[in-house]
């Protein structure tokens, strides 16, 4: 079996931190390199097995990438929040869960694809459909019944076109079905099953939003403050404070995207069944725009999701609380 090591270097202007580990986590080697073409030549050689490394991505971590990707199997370079976060799951996991938990976050990641790749397909079925001058029920298109026998009432479409359909509704079938045996593995998964089951008691917090908060995030505790959770979330925006006037930026592109994308996508549904949610868009619906009602609704969210996470019970709305 092939002997390699993982590498972790920290990069800073005049010097660079580096970690050596074996395929088991046991730790070689840690130390410091001048951040110099010539050092690092040197450190890189002394090496005596294949490795892969990942760095930091700073101002400086350009021309270190170029220098010494000729001397690794894989380089990789990650965004400095992605791996502050894998980083402080790890401290506070067991390192075969934290090892099986980034396992499940590729899973879902990848289920996100096939998601994706679904909707194109769905478009691209309307897309020839419309090429063609073909009416169809947008509402009921794409449900099998409906597809089907849309495509069999069709007399004056060619037959290129009559084959690219059934083709890409077959492609369609293929996505939706992998991305739910996807779904239901991570679900059912005894890592995940009781803690995805207790955010679930949050009314408008579905399946894939309670298991992307559960990998993403890992453990509540490595942040420190809710403040923090929302901004990793790429909820908030930067402040800027100049003659006593505040001024608020776009939102930060550092953030955790797939975090965000669920978060927002599920602020905009989550309104339907959850009455506290639904006054909090109402609130902010009267002071701004529907878009900051939605972020304000996604923070508010972010805020149940911990609560249900820090505490370890299921959620109880305010209300009913103070009734009991």
């Amino acid at each position: 079996m092939l002997k390699l090591y993982y590498i972790g270097l920290d990069v800073h202007k005049k010097s660079i931190s580096f970690c050596i580990k074996t395929q088991d986590g046991a730790i070689i080697a840690e130390g410091h390199v001048e951040a110099t073409r010539t050092a690092l030549t040197g450190w890189a050689a002394a090496i005596e097995h294949p490795w892969v490394g990942a760095l930091e991505a700073t101002l400086f971590t350009g021309w270190i990438y170029d220098h010494l990707k000729d001397f690794a199997l894989e380089l990789q370079v990650a965004h400095p929040a992605m791996l502050k976060a894998i980083a402080c799951g790890k401290k506070k996991n067991d390192r075969l869960d934290a090892r099986k938990i980034c396992d499940l976050r590729r899973v879902l990641r990848y289920r996100n694809l096939l998601v994706r790749e679904a909707v194109r397909m769905k478009n691209k079925i309307s897309g020839l459909l419309l090429e063609v001058g073909e009416p169809y029920n947008a509402r009921r298109l794409h449900s099998q019944k409906y597809f089907y026998t849309h495509l069999d009432s069709l007399r004056d479409t060619p037959e290129s076109v009559i084959e690219l359909l059934a083709i890409t509704r077959g492609s369609l079938e293929m996505f939706d079905r992998l991305q739910a045996e996807l779904l239901r593995g991570l679900s059912s998964h005894k890592l995940l099953r009781e803690r995805v089951e207790r955010l679930q008691s949050i009314r408008g917090v579905g399946e894939v939003t309670a298991l992307t908060w559960a990998l993403e995030i890992v453990e509540t505790e490595r942040f420190g403050a809710l403040g923090r959770a929302v901004s990793y979330c790429g909820l908030c925006a930067a402040q800027r404070e100049s003659a006593g006037k505040t001024q608020r930026g776009p939102l930060s592109k550092q953030r955790n995207k797939h975090l965000q994308r669920v978060l927002v996508e599920a602020a905009k549904l989550a309104p339907r069944w959850n009455p506290q949610l639904r006054a909090v868009y109402g609130r902010a619906c009267e002071r701004g725009p529907r878009n900051r009602a939605t972020l304000a609704v996604a923070r508010k969210l972010v805020a149940y999701l911990w609560a249900v996470d820090t505490s370890g019970r299921p959620f109880v709305p305010r209300v009913a609380a103070e009734a009991a």
